[in-house]
């Protein structure tokens, strides 16, 4: 199915992006969930030896991205000492080396490296964020810390209004993404769409849904994500958007 993007004024793009500025302050002072508030804070206060000269952020982690995007990639949940560490998410660990990287190689990132958060990163067309939006003791949130912050993915959805591809990267943020679908009123197909690497479902609202696994150390080190893998991937978003930039 070719859509034709919508075009926005400069008017509505700019309050757009006040509005994600607004969102992104209300995300970094949240302090909904006690254990992941309490875990934060102690790593960003111990650290790690490797990283004793960091000043660390501690908080949760904002979406990073620009207001007209229209490829969302969608992950789990800040990594201890990446995006705890840094204040951008998918930086500082290795899951954002492959992440950014594949970015760029598409066209999607200014630089395949994002290291710290004044480290000049820039993206073009593409929005990032995560499920949960602290880091959570051992990679692994509750399910009431998915409920208390996906109503910031929600308000993110509902402000990116030309996202066409949606990328999750992870099972966990495939169906996190359905159910955020339904809060914004869409009726999600029946079956429901099923997680697997590399599977592709354009939906009724005019946005198709990527899956990949998760370029986590588990994943990349044991061969089960490979580099032309997860390059596939972001080449099927590209040429998505690029057939729907000609129509």
């Amino acid at each position: 199915m070719v859509v034709v993007g919508v075009v926005h004024s400069p008017v509505l793009l700019f309050s757009a992006m006040r509005s994600l500025n607004l969102l992104h302050q209300t995300v970094s002072d949240c302090t909904l969930c006690p254990r992941l508030t309490k875990y934060r804070r102690e790593v960003a206060r111990v650290k790690v030896k490797r990283f004793q000269d960091w000043d660390y952020w501690g908080r949760p982690i904002p979406g990073f991205g620009n207001a007209n995007a229209r490829i969302f990639v969608v992950g789990l949940a800040p990594a201890a000492h990446g995006g705890n560490r840094t204040g951008r998410v998918f930086t500082g660990d290795r899951s954002g080396d492959w992440l950014y990287d594949a970015l760029h190689h598409f066209g999607f990132a200014n630089q395949p490296d994002s290291i710290h958060a004044r480290d000049g990163m820039k993206l073009k067309d593409c929005y990032i964020a995560a499920a949960v939006r602290c880091a959570p003791p051992a990679n692994k949130p509750l399910k009431e810390e998915f409920e208390a912050c996906r109503p910031y993915l929600l308000q993110e959805f509902r402000l990116l209004k030309k996202v066409r591809v949606v990328m999750a990267l992870g099972k966990i943020a495939f169906d996190e993404y359905l159910k955020v679908c339904q809060g914004l009123g869409y009726t999600v197909p029946s079956p429901r769409p099923k997680f697997s690497h590399g599977v592709i479902y354009p939906l009724p609202w005019d946005v198709t849904l990527i899956g990949s696994y998760h370029p986590s150390q588990q994943n990349t080190f044991t061969g089960k994500l490979t580099q032309p893998m997860f390059y596939k991937v972001f080449q099927h978003a590209r040429e998505i958007l690029d057939e729907v930039h000609e129509a």
